[in-house]
């Protein structure tokens, strides 16, 4: 009985270091790291720096939109109403400061002689002085109104899609209320997780290829952008209790060639080419 028992035990110790070595060596010789992750993608909320009621919303859910395009109009009337009075402020106290100065010219020219008081004088140059910045709160006044004239318009900040039309032309908007969500066609990113044994691999700039579920879809190429500084555990959406125990780093690796085929949430295989490694490159070179 203890024959067989020293027999098993070396046969044990003979596997344990048999499957050690083939498991490292395994290891040490893989040519790739497949990660699994979700598209990532920059949204917009697009809305007016004015309030208003809302005249015109060109595009639908889905729309592609370039950069610079017009998206929406609230009624400008309330607005170009205001410029007009700014303007005709304006007009009224460069009368009433030309007067202003006529005045003051001529009692300069009487105030040594005695026909008039330095009392009198100085009441003229205040009316100037007063008229002149009178005009330059007027200019400031029509410069609001005329910025304000223009934020009744909203354009496209970049290209992008059409992901929500939150309201429809009638409405009355506030301040920063939004009228549109974009998604924006560029950068795209996979969200991704990298086990803390295989941290080591992975560096700012690696190679990789992200792939869709798609049969025979496009393979997009990409690089590591991100590589978060902190440890978190696996996210909740991993139901596996051995899984949602172990330590993870979050990174983020940019489609270099993104298009209408990666889309915000979309599950995705990425593939990071490995290097040897004596060819991982260091600090200096990753900078």
């Amino acid at each position: 009985m203890r024959k067989w028992l020293i027999i098993a035990l070396f046969l044990l110790f003979i596997s344990a270091i048999f499957y050690y070595f083939v498991h490292d060596h395994q290891i040490k010789n893989r040519k790739q790291l497949t990660l699994y992750g979700n598209i990532d993608v920059r949204q917009v909320d697009l809305g007016f720096r004015v309030y208003g009621r809302v005249t015109s919303m060109p595009f639908e859910e889905g729309d592609f939109v370039p950069k610079g395009a017009f998206m929406g109009q609230i009624d400008k009337q309330p607005y170009l109403d205001k410029v007009h009075e700014a303007q005709a402020n304006i007009e009224a106290i460069k009368r009433q400061l030309a007067n202003a100065q006529l005045i003051l010219t001529r009692r300069e020219e009487t105030v040594g002689s005695g026909a008039i008081s330095d009392e009198d004088y100085q009441d003229a140059l205040s009316s100037r002085d007063v008229y002149m910045a009178n005009l330059k709160l007027a200019k400031a006044t029509l410069g609001v109104a005329l910025t304000d004239l223009k934020n009744t318009e909203v354009y496209c900040p970049t290209d992008g899609t059409i992901l929500t039309r939150i309201r429809e032309p009638g409405t009355v908007v506030t301040v920063a209320e939004p009228i549109y969500t974009l998604s924006i066609i560029s950068p795209v990113w996979v969200r991704a997780f990298v086990a803390e044994p295989d941290l080591g691999h992975v560096y700012p700039g690696m190679s990789a290829e992200i792939h869709t579920d798609t049969k025979g879809g496009k393979v997009y190429k990409g690089h590591v952008g991100f590589i978060s500084p902190v440890a978190e555990f696996t996210p909740k959406t991993v139901e596996t209790t051995q899984l949602r125990t172990d330590l993870v780093y979050r990174l983020r690796i940019y489609a270099e060639n993104p298009d209408q085929g990666l889309r915000q949430g979309m599950p995705v295989t990425v593939k990071l080419l490995l290097s040897p490694p004596c060819a991982l490159p260091n600090n200096e070179e990753t900078k």
